[in-house]
């Protein structure tokens, strides 16, 4: 017993010791792990709030010391894609680049010409209404990871994108860029999409404030619409981007709202934007779009680019801007906000800091991205007899026919033009699936040619079919077993500066269908295109179709895996695909292109579905359409009331079950009906979705929360929103006109 104090001693000390260097680990370890989550927090937080305050105090110091030419020099353009900074205090200035599907190619300091370098190609990314066709936001985060990744590899500041207009008519020539006929779709990707970009360190820059829904005279259009119009359909995406995802930049559009340029429009730029929305960001002008001095200065506009020589000086916002502050027309602190403005973006890129995200492009992680963006963007419209998918292991020779088979898309489109570092095509993805290229053979089908028509300074696509490579396609129909015909339009006739004359498929597409599908019952065709296309021809004639979209570098593996089964396809239509083109709102009203430089928006609310369903229309394809090789089973739906004050969730709960033996994502999807309004409503409205993946024959609880006030219409006559008493119909369905479950609740 002698001993035992002593050894109990020595163990103690030695467990003491041992202690020590545990706790010091796990001091070291805790502080580690606080540095890591401040430092995740911070991300986070930038992601959600990109403006923080700690810079404004510096900011008001320096404009302080600043000469009013040093002012006025940040606010043009001194290049095609710069603006200056302030050179005197360090200051660097900003860089913009193009666009929303990828970073553009480098071009000369004052003109759009590239400079051929070999070393600044990029990834292309799928195009906007593909990533919207995800119903996916998380995956709309992760292509503005991407896009930011690259934008700042290439030392650029500004990503000019996303585009969020409404797509009002499919014959817009930038349809592809933009995402949705919806409101609350379009606010929910372009949220994703903004946060990822300003994750890394840059900035993203929202267009085209404000209703630019067409090509078509947009320099010189003027939109009239009513302010319920503009409140309900047109801004919520902007407001979204603002309140939601404090995007750094917004673009003004090249056309007119309701008489006044929308790069000097005091009440959108000035009143909505910054005093209503609390934008903190710049507003810079479209190209070229600025055409007054104390307008554009007085109406909300902080920085001009677009120039027609170098003479940057002599730009509205340049020394015309300058004298008219010296001669008292123009506030000085009206030039210190714009500034301010700049500053503070400048200050939020971590622009003057060591540890700014330098970002990486053409990498593994990116093309990932771009991946996964394309194989969920892809939709499958018909599948007659369960054609699909195609079995690897059994299948003995493919007929790919079609241009868009092999067609580049990362090309064309103006402003979304990129050079891509690759691009698999379809023809190339399906090779590589397969492994032997000899069971595939390939026919163009058709000829993308054109044609000249007096008075329209525009590419008009020669639909004549062309006999030889029909006749051609026809043979190998009919020696192969099955056919993969690719069809579509191409960045050539979807493009920035003009719209489509109509939306048949060009180059005598349909007679190809008709060609090949009676050469070959076994025939699968597969859309290429943005915008919608009239598929009447390929819905009839054709057991499957798909749309693949302008899906990006990886748009071949992605179609090649959903048509094997590798890839289950879960996209839906961002927009309705109508019978006819006429259908559309626009069009059925004569309110497109409209008269004499004015066009008016008679559909008011009813943009999209919101029309087919009030007026009982039959689209060929419902927005919000698409089928998967799984099924589904709705039930069980429940409200976590029976009755909603204005400041309440709506909370609705139900279950989803796979019925199927393979595993399947679907998008539910949630639209409100107000049962007794007394005011036009329309038959429905997108409230809420979600898009979960649900094992083989497995079920799912899905939750939906809405705010009860997110209910409420725009009074004009009150000037707000108002939340109307009475009876909601909740709907949830698999497409908007395909609904499963409802349930009545009320608002009190």
């Amino acid at each position: 017993m002698s001993e035992q104090p002593s050894k109990l001693i020595v163990n103690t000390t030695s467990f003491v010791k041992i202690s020590l260097s545990f706790s010091s680990a796990w001091i070291f370890l805790f502080i580690l792990f606080f540095f890591l989550s401040c430092s995740n927090q911070k991300d986070k937080m930038k992601t959600e709030c990109q403006f923080e305050e700690k810079y404004e105090k510096k900011i008001d110091s320096i404009i302080g010391i600043l000469t009013l030419e040093e002012k006025v020099q940040i606010l043009h353009g001194i290049g095609i894609f710069e603006s200056a900074g302030i050179e005197r205090l360090g200051i660097p200035g900003l860089k913009y680049t193009d666009g929303p599907t990828g970073v553009r190619e480098e071009t000369q300091q004052h003109s759009f010409s590239s400079l051929g370098l070999t070393t600044d190609s990029v990834t292309f990314f799928p195009t906007g209404t593909a990533l919207a066709a995800t119903w996916n936001p998380e995956l709309a985060l992760k292509q503005g990871e991407g896009l930011g990744m690259e934008t700042r590899s290439r030392g650029k500041d500004i990503l000019l994108g996303p585009g969020v207009n409404i797509i009002r008519t499919p014959v817009c020539g930038r349809t592809f860029e933009y995402f949705t006929e919806d409101p609350f779709l379009n606010s929910q990707i372009a949220v994703g999409y903004i946060r990822g970009v300003q994750s890394q360190d840059a900035g993203s820059c929202i267009k085209h404030y404000i209703a630019n829904n067409q090509e078509f005279e947009r320099g010189r259009v003027s939109v009239e619409m009513s302010e319920r119009t503009f409140r309900e359909i047109y801004l919520p995406a902007f407001r979204a981007a603002v309140e939601n995802a404090g995007v750094m930049g917004a673009m003004g559009a090249y056309n007119k709202f309701r008489g006044e340029y929308l790069c000097h429009n005091a009440y959108l730029n000035q009143e909505i934007l910054k005093d209503d929305l609390g934008f903190k960001g710049i507003v810079i002008s479209d190209w070229g779009a600025t055409h007054s001095t104390m307008k554009a200065a007085l109406g909300g506009l902080d920085i001009e680019m677009g120039t027609r020589g170098r003479d940057y000086d002599s730009n509205y916002m340049a020394l015309p801007l300058r004298d008219s502050v010296l001669v008292g027309k123009v506030p000085e602190e009206v030039i210190d906000d714009k500034v301010r403005r700049i500053l503070r973006v400048i200050y939020n890129l971590e622009k003057l800091n060591n540890d700014r995200k330098q970002g990486s492009r053409n990498t593994v992680e990116i093309s990932n991205i771009v991946y996964s963006v394309a194989a969920e963007a892809i939709v499958l419209l018909k599948n007659e007899n369960k054609i699909l998918p195609l079995n690897k292991k059994t299948i003995k020779s493919i007929a790919v026919i079609g241009q868009n088979a092999t067609q580049p898309q990362s090309f064309g489109g103006f402003t979304a033009s990129v050079k891509a570092k690759y691009e698999v095509s379809p023809l190339e993805g399906l090779k590589s699936k397969l492994g032997d290229s000899q069971i595939i053979e390939y026919a163009a089908g058709y000829e993308p040619k054109f044609k000249s028509i007096e008075g329209l300074r525009m590419p008009v696509p020669d639909n004549t079919p062309n006999e030889a490579l029909i006749a051609e396609a026809v043979e190998k129909a009919k020696q192969n077993e099955t056919v993969i015909l690719f069809v579509g339009t191409n960045r050539t006739i979807e493009s920035e500066a003009w719209d489509r004359l109509d939306i048949m498929l060009p180059f005598g597409q349909d007679e190809l269908i008709k060609a090949v599908t009676e050469a070959n019952p076994n025939t699968i065709v597969v859309v290429v295109a943005g915008a919608p296309c009239d598929l009447n021809i390929a819905k009839e004639k054709a057991p499957a179709l798909l749309y693949s979209w302008y899906n990006g570098s990886e748009a071949g593996n992605a179609i090649a895996d959903v048509l094997f089964g590798d890839v289950n396809p879960s996209g839906k239509l961002p927009f309705t695909i109508p019978v006819k083109l006429n259908d559309i709102a626009a069009h059925a009203m004569d309110a497109y292109p409209g008269k004499d430089l004015v066009v008016e928006y008679k559909e008011g609310i009813l943009v999209g579905y919101r029309w087919f369903d009030t007026k009982d229309i039959d689209p060929l394809y419902c927005f919000g359409y698409g089928i998967s090789y799984s099924d589904f089973e709705y039930t069980n739906l429940k409200a976590n009331k029976k009755s909603y004050n204005e400041n309440d969730d709506i909370e609705l709960d139900l279950m989803v079950s796979n019925t199927s033996n393979l595993d399947g994502k679907e998008v539910v999807q949630c639209y409100i009906r107000a049962l007794d309004s007394k005011v036009s409503r329309a038959d429905k409205e997108l409230k809420a979705f979600a898009k979960p993946e649900i094992p083989a024959n497995e079920s799912k609880n899905i939750q939906l929360k809405i705010k009860a006030k997110d209910l409420s219409y725009y009074d004009e006559e009150k000037s707000k929103w108002v939340l109307e008493p009475g009876n909601y119909e909740v709907l949830i369905g698999s497409s908007s006109r395909d609904i499963r479950l409802k349930k009545t609740i009320s608002i009190k």
